[in-house]
């Protein structure tokens, strides 16, 4: 037989592709040509039908898909340890959103977006969704890091150095998406920022644009049980009820946080096909509250993951977060078969690629498929002795345990040092800003 030609051959351990459900592949290899997946086949085959350009011997690794991060606010990691043990609203109004008002910029932005793709890449992330301002500075460092990034651009009744009111911000969004239509690896979303801080009719507004152009809508939702009792007294309702309402509650609707959630809450979503994307981290940290995942995976709603932004997290380590949501599922739930290894690891992959609409391409390993992967190291103390892997990504600290990333076949990371971006470069700049910042 003569052997293809072929971009990268990948040798590892074991290959956990999430789709099938729960299968795990031992000794084998998956080929990639341009930015595809072209096939995982035994080794000993698969050195037989190709010839690579480029083979990775990893004989002591896990690989699987890149993690899909489904919520954070990249830039805000220049914010990180900034105004720590407070609750959300304190945090928010006396703290960020001031500090904010005096250093927002295209430069913060840029900066800080930057730092936190290259935390992301280096624990596994390769799709990210962001939520924040400067969005076209984003798009650019999210193309020269070679990520994949759903940017939402925010929308907020009030002024900041980005934008003067809800129009204006809808209307730089518009253009936004314009501009990156078609493109491969960005993806532009609605963003309101929330119930509280977006009036009806800027909310109505953004629900026409969402239909009209298929477009996603990312917002916090129902967070603390203090935004709960507000809508209640300001609008009669509560808040999935007053989206609902507005036009809001659509397939491509991703509702960030949802820690209030009563059996009603929970049927308007079921019945609305939206995605729910939980942060236990940030809503642990902020003491916001716990979302139900045990009751809406139950429900048949596709529950997502995310870190959060790092100035509520304060790390964008998505197997961290995992963990974390696999342990918290169980206690919430009395029950310590909610969210096994396996469903937490779909969170962490699949599920975020389908609240993200990329789930055709990315969130498992599958032929034709993008080469969005990642391998991890198994070899280190910690890992030892190792019976499941699975369990192993999920239940102990992997995160810097991850050695490769690919993003549509391009590496983004070997042997755990980046190679789109500069790691030292980065360091001055975030202490440069944290002089700024502090003085």
């Amino acid at each position: 037989m003569q052997a293809s030609k072929i971009d990268l051959l990948i040798h590892c351990k074991w290959i956990i592709p999430i789709v099938p459900e729960n299968q795990i592949l031992e000794n084998c290899s998956l080929a990639v040509d341009g930015e595809k997946i072209i096939g995982i086949y035994p080794q000993v085959e698969a050195t037989k039908r190709f010839e690579a350009t480029n083979i990775e011997h990893l004989n002591d690794h896990i690989v699987m898909p890149g993690l899909v991060n489904a919520h954070g606010h990249a830039a805000m990691s220049l914010l990180r340890g900034y105004a720590d043990d407070l609750a959300l609203r304190p945090w928010l109004e006396d703290h960020i959103w001031p500090a904010e008002s005096r250093h927002l910029s295209e430069e913060f932005v840029t900066d800080g977006t930057k730092l936190a793709m290259a935390e992301m890449i280096a624990s596994g992330t390769t799709c990210f969704a962001d939520m924040y301002f400067f969005d076209d500075a984003i798009a650019q460092a999210v193309r020269t890091a070679g990520m994949r990034c759903q940017i939402g651009f925010t929308v907020l009744d009030f002024p900041t150095a980005y934008g003067k009111d809800a129009d204006d911000y809808i209307h730089k969004g518009l253009k936004l998406n314009d501009k990156y239509s078609g493109h491969s690896q960005i993806k532009i979303a609605c963003a309101p920022h929330a119930p509280y801080s977006v009036s009806d009719s800027a909310m109505q507004i953004v629900s026409t644009y969402a239909n009209e152009l298929d477009m996603a809508i990312h917002i916090h939702c129902q967070e603390t049980a203090g935004e709960v009792a507000e809508s209640v007294d300001q609008y009669g309702c509560r808040p999935l009820e007053r989206l609902r309402n507005l036009g809001l509650l659509l397939p491509q609707t991703q509702l960030v946080h949802m820690t209030q959630l009563n059996s009603e809450d929970i049927k308007l979503v079921q019945d609305h096909n939206c995605h729910v994307v939980h942060c236990p981290e940030s809503n642990l940290k902020l003491a916001s509250g716990f979302c139900p995942v045990g009751q809406l995976m139950d429900a048949g709603i596709n529950v997502a993951l995310g870190t959060d932004g790092a100035a509520s997290n304060n790390d964008l380590d998505l197997f961290g977060e995992l963990r974390t949501a696999a342990m918290l599922a169980k206690a919430v739930s009395n029950d310590p078969t909610t969210l096994d290894a396996h469903a937490a690891l779909r969170m962490a992959t699949i599920n975020g690629a389908k609240a993200l609409g990329w789930d055709e391409e990315i969130g498992s390993l599958e032929v034709g498929k993008s080469a969005d992967m990642i391998a991890i190291k198994t070899d280190s103390i910690p890992q030892q002795p190792l019976y499941n892997p699975q369990s192993q990504l999920v239940n102990t600290n992997v995160g810097h345990q991850v050695s490769h990333s690919w993003v549509a076949g391009k590496p983004l990371l070997a042997d755990s040092e980046l190679l789109t971006m500069n790691e030292q470069s980065l360091i001055q700049s975030a202490n440069n800003w944290r002089n700024k910042i502090s003085s």
